[in-house]
């Protein structure tokens, strides 16, 4: 097991005669989780770039997407907060929420993003504009141009949208994307490829990691990219799309239902945490993670100060932060 390494100054990194500042950063996913990653990395990384899945068929995101022939904005969103370290009107604006009347539910961000792809004609360019307009510290990037549904399988049963998947309790067999011409935006592929460190996870397993890698070209790139791949586990399991599993399930999941090579260090906490069953912690066997080929970095990465299990953006950021440096010691 490999240990995990305490917080030093960006500094370190011109030590090694890199000859960037930092490292190109690349975090895979959707979600609350996804948005704790990118807050993590900015404490280190030269650049940031998120691809975010497009999948979501919930809340706002669920019924602005299908009616305005966009990719769900809802996770978008989330990560261009995240990016925007410094507060202002326009971040304030985008994480604004109605309570009431016809746009009760809407964000207002999402209503944002929404009329800027309207006006500019396109979505890309529209998250281009909110990122200038926020004054965003890297890009988010849709895994695909067009809103995708989550399609599963298991034990015989199909299973379609990402939130008919996250609910249900089971053994996924296979996770796909419709229409099944979607393919990665060239940005995102881009992205990967010159990556230096590719961070997948937290985030729900099945319908926001899985669900990012699942569009065709992603994991592709992934397996093609030379970047250090790093796993970061959930803190707890999810009542529904991974009640029961352990760390090692994840782990097996995540290879299995996208074909993506082992990742190079998994990320897992060593901490308690308080669940209500049948939720329980996400925990590694070492003996078991070895034969992934995987270094395991188990440090505490919690939030205490959550109203419920999640990472801690600071804590994260360091551990993350070693586990670079370290792969820039080991490179020849």
């Amino acid at each position: 097991m490999m240990e995990a390494f305490g917080s030093e100054p960006r500094a370190l990194l011109k030590e090694l005669d890199l000859s960037f500042d930092g490292p190109h950063v690349v975090a895979i996913g959707g979600g609350h989780g996804l948005s704790k990653v990118l807050q993590s990395v900015l404490s280190y990384a030269g650049k940031v770039d998120a691809i975010v899945s497009v999948a979501d068929d919930g809340g706002s995101s669920g019924r602005l997407a299908p009616h305005l022939d966009i990719p769900p904005p809802g996770d978008i969103r989330k990560c261009l907060v995240a990016l925007t370290p410094d507060e202002s009107i326009w971040k304030r604006l985008f994480e604004y929420r109605f309570e009431g009347a016809d746009v009760a539910g809407h964000s207002l961000g999402n209503l944002i993003l929404a009329g800027l792809a309207d006006i500019d004609g396109s979505f890309e360019q529209a998250l281009i504009r909110a990122e200038r307009l926020l004054g965003a510290s890297g890009s988010v990037i849709p895994s695909c141009r067009d809103h995708l549904v989550l399609r599963a399988e298991s034990e015989g049963t199909v299973l379609t949208g990402q939130v008919n998947i996250a609910a249900h309790r089971g053994k996924i067999d296979a996770i796909s994307v419709v229409p099944e011409t979607a393919a990665a935006t060239p940005r995102a592929i881009m992205a990967i490829e010159d990556a230096d460190q590719i961070v997948i996870g937290p985030g729900s397993l099945m319908t926001s990691t899985i669900a990012a890698m699942r569009v065709p070209g992603i994991t592709e790139a992934i397996n093609r990219s030379r970047a250090q791949l790093v796993y970061v586990a959930n803190l707890t399991t999810q009542d529904g799309e991974t009640i029961g599993m352990d760390g090692i399930d994840h782990l097996d999941a995540l290879m299995r239902l996208t074909g993506v090579r082992s990742p190079s260090a998994i990320v897992g906490n060593d901490q308690v945490i308080e669940t209500t069953p049948p939720l329980q912690g996400v925990r590694f066997d070492p003996d078991i993670t070895a034969t992934f080929g995987a270094d395991l970095v188990t440090a505490d990465v919690v939030d205490t100060a959550a109203e419920w299990p999640s990472h801690d953006p600071g804590k994260l950021g360091g551990v993350l932060n070693a586990v670079t440096r370290q792969s820039f010691r080991s490179d020849p």
